[in-house]
């Protein structure tokens, strides 16, 4: 059954000054084999579409096809019987803005082949990253995508990504030159998708993906006016699968 993911999203600059936030947060857990058609008006408040991540399904298959090829292309063989957990926001009254999603590709034995992280930033772009965490679900990546106008394209990421029964969460440190310069978040308890859960959520958390997308972008003007400096980039840079 799908699941919503409700808990909070956290977010922690650590230089060159401080500033940091707390907001509650839900997102959704879903098989992108199975992806939940919500009926009435609930289908308003979620909806899912391969056009809003990594290849846009221009090839054929969906997400799944996607998914696959991605990690084809990098090595990793994604077989018809290992499922797809794709943790992201869902298109709601027509909106959907995700800054981070994540596919998890899991073996029949319940063992995680390999991960796929994509990015997105608020100028229209978005970048996969495919990562093998370890029996922890820790990885580390470098960085190849500007998403903030205050950070570089550069650096590396270190992650955490847990998928469980009870919950899921994904946080990510950037670090530049070896210094810990953002740290960001998201966790949460799973919670199956019923229809009273998904209103009850939706009216709890105001409408989210527009409250993200506005969310980042006062925190950008509040770093602005406290004059942190902003780096240049590409700011459209789109990862082809």
């Amino acid at each position: 059954m799908p699941a919503l993911v409700v808990g909070s999203v956290t977010h922690t600059r650590r230089t060159p000054l401080t500033h940091t936030f707390t907001y509650r947060h839900y997102t959704w857990l879903v098989d992108v084999d199975d992806l939940p058609r919500l009926r009435g008006p609930l289908g308003w408040l979620a909806r899912f579409d391969a056009a809003d991540h990594l290849d846009g399904g221009r090839l054929g298959g969906g997400l799944r096809g996607d998914v696959v090829r991605f990690c084809a292309a990098r090595g990793v063989d994604v077989t018809a019987q290992d499922r797809i957990w794709m943790l992201a926001h869902a298109r709601a009254l027509g909106h959907v803005f995700d800054p981070m999603s994540a596919f998890w590709c899991v073996r029949p034995d319940g063992s995680v082949a390999a991960v796929v992280v994509e990015v997105h930033n608020t100028y229209g772009g978005r970048h996969a990253y495919l990562v093998r965490p370890d029996d922890a679900g820790r990885a580390v990546v470098e960085k190849a995508f500007y998403v903030s106008p205050f950070n570089p394209v550069t650096g590396t990421y270190r992650m955490r990504l847990v998928l469980g029964e009870q919950e899921a969460a994904v946080s990510i440190r950037l670090l530049v030159d070896g210094t810990p310069v953002v740290d960001a978040g998201v966790s949460g308890a799973v919670v199956p998708a019923t229809p009273r859960a998904v209103l009850r959520t939706a009216l709890r958390h105001a409408v989210m993906p527009y409250r993200v997308s506005t969310l980042i972008r006062l925190h950008g003007v509040v770093l602005w006016l406290r004059r942190l400096p902003v780096m240049p980039g590409s700011r459209r840079t789109q990862e082809v699968v």
